[in-house]
């Protein structure tokens, strides 16, 4: 494949790269000739400036996207009770079933990544104590629904067929010529970098010979796919520790198996790995991206312990204020990492503008529809379906989505939710208020909102079997049960 470059240094790396056919495999003229390239690669980046978007329809459906949902006149057809709730769940898993029969199986298009995703984690995981391994790797053990390295991993393969940006595709497009060494440097004694460099090559290359039509996921989409996995995992440690949490996907929750102290630093150190990864990458855009994940956690963490006290909240009836504040929380805790890591995955195929944003939009509104489905679950299922205990939410005082809708219903709820439903009868007399009420039905309409803006937000990018895969997550997130 010829390779384009501009100026002296991308010359060199090109004359270099032309020589030395594999540099990952020649030391130290194969570094000279990757440096070489990447040097010439980021100049070009700061000469051409950001992303030209793709005029027309495009960017104006994007923008159009863009416009909030007023969440809090939603209202419900009928009222649906937790006794027929577990029958419409599944009239609505057969419907939306005989639509996924017609689109791909995410899992026949990445599960092969996927499968790889759990030795990765482990051996970018170790350490030289053994019990920290135990501890950081202890979740990564269990059986998790793994969402949004599935999304990074399928926005991948979609975006790679998409626009490019002007003047870059050249340095970018999947070749066995790249040297991915750099992000597989060793950590520790145990991880071979020429040799997962060599299986990541041979997986472009493959890509590049038109398997799964020509969808391609590069090995820094892989890389990135477990660095989201390695922040959410760490996020529930520390979720765990402060909630003071039993059990975790069919777990004891961490904490009540190693100790608080355990639990802290091993969240502490997959946030080290996961940021170790991430600037490997060597894509400042891609960085910045994730590093704001990590901002907004912390962010949404401290909204949910203020919850509805500081925003001036009116008790006798929740108005407009006090949903933004709800779902402004579930974005940060939530939809920011799926976002950004789905809008980080398209940087990473060099999409342009509108392809970018099309992905953040997606990841943004799945994300918050998937939270509000959770928060809905923690209402209608039990706590074996739901791999830890339902009621949870009102038991550490928060005021969510079927909360608040069924607060407009019954006033009543004003004082319960003033105090974290901390007094004794508080949680009973919530959880009955809320199933008497529309709550449950008005909090599945604002997630299928969301989710059909996510769908929405799929027509930027060109048909393939990826973006169909897209559509199909969309679908099973409002008809899950756990």
């Amino acid at each position: 494949m010829a390779i384009k470059a501009k100026g002296p240094l991308g010359q060199l790396g090109v004359l270099a790269r032309t020589i030395i056919q594999k540099p990952s495999e020649v030391r130290p003229l194969g570094k000279l000739a990757v440096h070489a390239a990447k040097a010439a690669h980021l100049m070009e980046s700061a000469a051409i400036g950001p992303r030209d978007p793709v005029p027309g329809s495009q960017a104006s459906l994007v923008d159009e996207l863009k416009r909030p949902f007023n969440a809090s006149s939603i209202q419900a057809p009928e009222k649906i009770t937790a006794h027929d709730w577990h029958s419409a769940l599944d009239n609505a898993s057969q419907v939306v079933g005989d639509k996924d029969k017609s689109l791909a199986d995410p899992k026949d298009l990445v599960g092969a990544e996927l499968s790889f995703m759990t030795d990765n984690l482990a051996r970018l995981l170790e350490s030289g104590h053994p019990m920290l391994n135990t501890v950081s790797q202890y979740y990564f053990s269990a059986s998790g629904k793994h969402i949004r390295p599935l999304l990074v991993l399928l926005v991948a393969q979609a975006t790679s067929i998409a626009t490019k940006r002007q003047g870059m595709s050249s340095m970018l497009v999947g070749s066995s010529d790249v040297d991915y060494s750099l992000i597989d440097r060793a950590v520790s004694k145990n991880i071979q970098s020429d040799l997962e460099s060599h299986e990541m090559n041979q997986l472009i290359e493959s890509a590049a010979r038109g398997a799964n039509g020509g969808l391609t996921v590069l090995p820094t989409h892989r890389r990135l796919a477990e660095i989201t996995e390695m922040i959410h995992t760490s996020s529930l440690l520390h979720d765990d520790v402060i909630d003071q949490a039993e059990t975790r996907r069919g777990l004891p929750a961490i904490q009540q198996a190693f100790g608080n102290k355990m639990a802290i630093f091993a969240g502490d150190f997959l946030l080290a790995r996961a940021s170790m990864g991430l600037a490997r990458l060597r894509d400042p855009e891609v960085i910045e991206i994730m590093a704001s994940v990590l901002s907004d956690l912390v962010d949404g963490e401290f909204k949910q312990l203020k919850n509805l006290e500081d925003e001036g909240a009116p008790m006798a009836k929740p108005d407009d204020r006090a949903f933004e504040y709800y779902l402004e929380k579930t974005y940060l805790k939530t939809g920011s990492l799926i976002a950004k890591s789905c809008r980080a995955s398209a940087v990473l195929s060099n999409a342009t503008d509108d392809v970018v944003e099309a992905a953040y939009i997606y990841g943004r509104n799945l994300g918050i529809g998937f939270q509000l489905i959770d928060d809905l679950l923690d209402f209608t299922v039990s706590a074996k379906e739901f791999g830890k205990p339902v009621g949870a939410d009102l038991e550490l005082g928060l005021a969510t989505a079927p909360v608040l809708y069924a607060w407009q219903e019954y006033p009543e709820l004003g004082p319960l939710v003033a105090r974290k439903f901390s007094n004794e009868g508080d949680v009973p007399m919530a959880w009955e208020l809320v199933h008497k009420s529309q709550g449950l039905e008005r909090t599945k309409l604002l997630a299928q909102m969301y989710v059909d803006r996510a769908r929405e937000a799929l027509e930027v990018f060109p048909p393939s079997q990826a973006r169909e895969a897209l559509e199909r997550v969309t679908q099973s997130v409002v008809t899950r049960t756990k």
